[in-house]
């Protein structure tokens, strides 16, 4: 019998990748948007998961505007962490595997060190610490739970920066990015590709998923331009050129301690991963 997966955030850009990867391999798939199913509803997640039964839940919802949550906390905390508490409880109730799908902004980045799965966390925003109270929520009222912090997604599907990047290339001769911001860039199919990995198993826990090796937006947006036929003068710049609302972790760096000492298959360099996507979109 083939097993039930529910996918809250279903219309994001990973929900739906989850949705097309866990459908291709034979998965029950029922995937919900906020239309469908509002995560901040308790009532209505209680009735929708008990119903269902889902021996999966996996959660990518979430509020996800970083300067927005800063002049509305209320909401962030409100879809990031009461609403991660109302999944995971229904999800708990019907016994099912439970991803959490968080965030490298739970760091201050203030380190020049990679971050593994046990380094302290302390974010700088509200977008962070709303994430990591939703964290907090899984680890209470949870018992089969995988934590999944993942960073700079891009993929097919919504708004992200390699996206960005290729219109601006069509429109712009040269385009100022910011060298002092250094991360590690993710593709959403890498990542859906490792949390069917994860929930096949009993290897709960927290885990950094990411592609591997690490770079800034500026060398990031080298890459994206390098690998397509746009030929377009790249600027280092600032963070403090460009101000924004919300402080991002300057260095959020991930190690993947957890998948190395469970196992699990190594994540690909970031930049097989962007040549993957920019080959396929």
């Amino acid at each position: 019998m083939s097993q039930k997966v529910l996918i809250t955030g279903a219309n994001g850009q990973l929900g739906k990748e989850l949705v097309e990867l866990f459908t291709a391999k034979g998965f029950e798939v029922y995937g919900f948007g906020r239309d469908k199913m509002d995560i901040t509803n308790q009532a209505q997640v209680q009735e929708v998961i008990s119903t269902l039964k889902p021996n999966i839940v996996l959660h990518s919802a979430a509020h996800t505007q970083v300067d927005l949550a800063e002049s509305e906390p209320e909401q962030a905390f409100s879809i990031n962490a009461y609403g991660t508490r109302n999944v995971a409880v229904a999800a708990e109730a019907v016994g099912a595997k439970l991803v959490y799908v968080s965030t490298d902004y739970v760091f201050d980045g203030t380190t020049d060190e990679p971050y593994n799965e046990f380094s302290p966390t302390s974010p700088l925003g509200v977008y962070g610490k709303s994430k990591l109270a939703g964290e907090q929520f899984v680890r209470d009222l949870h018992s089969k739970f995988f934590i999944v912090r993942t960073s700079w997604v891009y993929g097919k599907h919504g708004a992200n920066f390699v996206k960005t990047m290729l219109k601006l290339g069509e429109e712009r001769k040269e385009i100022s990015v910011v060298a002092d911001q250094i991360g590690c860039p993710t593709y959403t199919l890498d990542l859906a590709n490792a949390i069917l990995e994860l929930v096949d198993t009993e290897k709960y826990g927290v885990y950094h998923i990411s592609n591997s090796g690490s770079c800034s937006w500026y060398e990031f947006a080298k890459a994206i331009f390098e690998n397509t036929d746009l030929d377009i003068k790249v600027i280092q710049c600032t963070t403090l050129d460009f101000p924004r609302v919300a402080a991002r972790p300057a260095y959020s760096v991930f190690e993947h301690m957890s998948i190395k000492l469970n196992d699990f298959t190594p994540m690909r360099s970031w930049q097989e991963g962007l040549l993957s996507f920019l080959k396929h979109s």
